[in-house]
């Protein structure tokens, strides 16, 4: 007799859990920035949400962030390359991850969930990613972005899976706590031990 699964899908993060992105440190010194800076304009909510919620394009926000480097720092040409560059910084996938969702998709569906631009989906093929889920639930194309307690919905929908039925990791908190307010069980990934230990279950069956 199969012994009964705890959940029957696993929704991930991608970024902070499957892949890590470099520091951009060295070439912001290297076109006259403060280190910090890219992080700054990039990220600032003004900038960011309407990239990760579809308002804008990967493009669109982009070139918004070399106008406010500009602005800010003084040199438009520095400020076009800095982006130029930290637009081609490639992240580090961890293999580890990806083998270990591999062996749960024998038994469970999987899902990636991030919050992301429209630039994601041609990432993922890039990296050979593309088929490391079922589905890949990216915020720029629904509209919404974690933690909005639509996106886990709209996540456990499109696998057609109970949110109750439902595992989900991300290494920020305040994901962890919606996803769990939205009634999946889900774990706050800050190592590998932490997916080890939650998928546990599942892969004892497998």
């Amino acid at each position: 007799m199969t012994p009964l699964l705890p959940y029957d899908a696993v929704l991930c993060d991608i970024d902070g859990v499957i892949r890590h992105w470099p520091a951009a440190d060295e070439l912001e010194q290297e076109n006259g920035l403060p280190v910090g800076a890219l992080a700054a304009a990039a990220f600032a909510p003004v900038r960011l949400h309407p990239a990760i919620t579809g308002q804008v394009t990967d493009e669109q926000w982009r070139s918004a962030v070399a106008t406010d480097l500009a602005a800010r720092h003084g040199s438009k040409e520095r400020a076009d390359g800095a982006v130029r560059a930290w637009s081609a910084l490639v992240p580090v996938v961890d293999q580890e991850v990806v083998a270990l969702l591999a062996k749960v998709r024998a038994v469970a569906s999987v899902a990636l969930v991030s919050n992301a631009t429209t630039r994601l989906e041609r990432d993922l093929e890039r990296q050979g990613l593309a088929d490391v889920a079922d589905a890949v639930v990216n915020t720029a194309r629904i509209g919404v972005a974690k933690p909005d307690l639509r996106v886990y919905r709209i996540a456990a929908e499109l696998l057609g899976v109970a949110l109750d039925r439902c595992l989900f990791v991300d290494d920020t908190e305040a994901n962890v706590t919606a996803a769990r307010e939205a009634g999946m069980a889900a774990v706050h990934y800050r190592r590998l031990e932490d997916l080890h230990e939650a998928l546990s279950p599942l892969r004892r069956v497998v």
